[in-house]
Formats: structure tokens, sequence, C-alpha cells
């Protein structure tokens, strides 16, 4: 009997020739292939199967041998932190938008420290712009803009007090002198800002510069200025005027007619620490002094 894998070729023409053979038409062939052997081994069954999927035929139950892994725990927890993160940057970016412009925290209240040349009223009347503006777009510079036409503020911090208010904190020029043009005084601090004009030079316990910084010269008048910064509160109000016959000859005058020979502003710390001491010692009614010369603060000289 023929194998079953093996192709049969049947005529198409009549009988041919007289033998009764078949005769084969080359251009004209059919073939079938059975069935395979169900007697034939299982193991060849298996080993033609599974061939049958390395080769790639195609196979519908395919797709129920493959298996799927769970996403890894570490990926897993990144992405959730990603997206926790941009919701929270979200929501963060909302509210200080809200912050920023909300009428809310608009300033009404202007509060002010710190005056003593000044009134609270003349920086509340120069700060004035602000007023509507929410307070978190209000800045020390614009602040510090606004109050530049007042001299006697020589610099301001600011604080903002929801909802509303608005601190100042003002620290002024601190004056050492008065400088006499014509009928009136002039107080001055050690740059030579002129912060305030007054009548009566005995109600401001400060030194007097005659003729100013235009009649003694500029570099005389910074001189003696730098002097009259470095000396503390209680010994600045012990003087009744300040000259200087040169920028090394700075000389002062106390109230009570003693003469301090300064000499020039170098190591001025030190001079007026020990001009303050000097004025401490008790006074010898039988050998008073006139004369406190600090000119070389290490080896000073009363006499």
């Amino acid at each position: 009997m023929a194998s079953p894998r093996r192709p049969t070729y049947t005529s198409r023409g009549g009988s041919g020739s007289g033998t009764g053979a078949p005769v084969k038409e080359p251009d004209v062939i059919s073939a079938s292939k059975s069935a395979p052997d169900a007697a034939a081994p299982a193991s060849g069954r298996k080993k033609a199967k599974g061939s049958g999927r390395r080769s790639g035929d195609s196979n519908p139950a395919a797709g129920d041998n493959v298996l799927a892994f769970p996403e890894p725990k570490g990926r897993r927890l990144k992405r959730n932190i990603l997206i926790t993160a941009c919701v929270t940057l979200a929501v963060v970016a909302g509210l200080l938008a809200a912050a920023v412009f909300s009428p809310v925290l608009a300033v009404t209240t202007v509060s002010v420290s710190g005056t003593k040349l000044l009134t609270p009223e003349q920086v509340q009347t120069a700060l004035k712009p602000l007023q509507g503006k929410p307070l978190p777009q209000v800045s020390n510079d614009d602040v510090s803009r606004l109050l530049g036409p007042l001299v006697q503020v020589k610099s301001v911090t600011t604080e903002a007090r929801p909802p509303s208010e608005l601190v100042v904190k003002i620290r002024e020029r601190v004056p050492v002198a008065l400088v006499k043009q014509g009928a009136q005084y002039q107080l001055v601090d050690v740059d030579g800002v002129q912060l305030a004009a007054i009548t009566d030079p005995e109600s401001v316990s400060l030194p007097v510069i005659d003729g100013g910084a235009g009649a003694i010269g500029k570099d005389l008048f910074q001189a003696t200025a730098a002097v009259l910064g470095a000396l503390p509160p209680e010994v600045l109000a012990k003087l009744s005027n300040a000259s200087a016959q040169s920028v090394d000859a700075v000389e002062l005058k106390l109230i009570d007619g003693q003469t301090v020979v300064w000499g020039n502003a170098g190591e001025r710390e030190l001079k007026a620490r020990v001009l303050e001491a000097l004025l401490k010692v008790p006074a010898d009614p039988k050998n008073p002094v006139r004369v406190y010369d600090v000119s070389v603060p290490r080896h000073p000289v009363t006499r």
C-alpha cells in the first residue's frame, strides 16, 4: 500500500496507450496529504507539535501560554510619589498665586517705629502709595524708594503682619553736631547730611561747628564730623564746639571750658574710649585739668 505522505497522480485524459498505464501530465497536478497516522508514536506527535510552534505557525491557543508578570513594587512606588508631588506642587502654586494677588491681604495699616527726628505721620504719608497693594508684593526696596526723599532715614526694615498690616522699622541718621548757618543751626550727621534746622542750639546737647562745611573746607569738616561720630553719647553731650586747623589737628571744647586735643581721625574708637575714661576721673580742685590730650591714645596726657 502507498504511503499516505506521498502524492498520487491521476490522469485527466483518456486511456492513452494500450498498456493501460496512467499518463502523467506535468502541467496539471493535484496533491493531497492525509492526517497523521493515529498509530504514530505519541512522542512523534509531540515533537511535530513542538516543531510547529517553533517554526512560527499561528496557534489560536498560544495566548493561553503567555505569563503576565506583575509591575515591580519599586516602579509603582516611584510613580505614586511622582503623581503626589505634581499634585502637591499644583496646590501650592495655586495657594501662592491666591496669596500674592488676593485683595484680602491688601495693605490698610502702616505701623511706624524708631523715629525721633521724623514723626510717624511723615513716614506714613510717604508710604501712602502702598495702600491697597497686597502684602506679599511689598518689599524693602519699595519702602526704601518711597522714603528716599526723607534724608533722616538711614535704613529701613519691614514686616508683614497679615491680613493687612505693614510694620516699618526706621533707623535714622544720628546727628553729631550743629552747623551754624546765619541765624539757624543745622543738625548734621557724620557724613555731613543736614537732618533738621533749629533756632535754639541750647535745646540740643551737641557741639557747634562754626561756619559749617563751606567755611572750614570739606576735608576739615569731614575730619571733624568723623571724630564726633566716634564719641559715645555721654561724651558728646559734654562738648561745646569742635574745630580743626587741619585734618591732623582736630580740637574739641567741653562745656566746662576744657580743651580736648584729638589730633587726626585715626584710631578714633580708641581715642574715644580713653577720653571717656579720663572724664570719669574725679576732679582735683587743687590741680584742675585744662587740657586732655588723646592724640597719642596709648600715652594720654592731662595738664
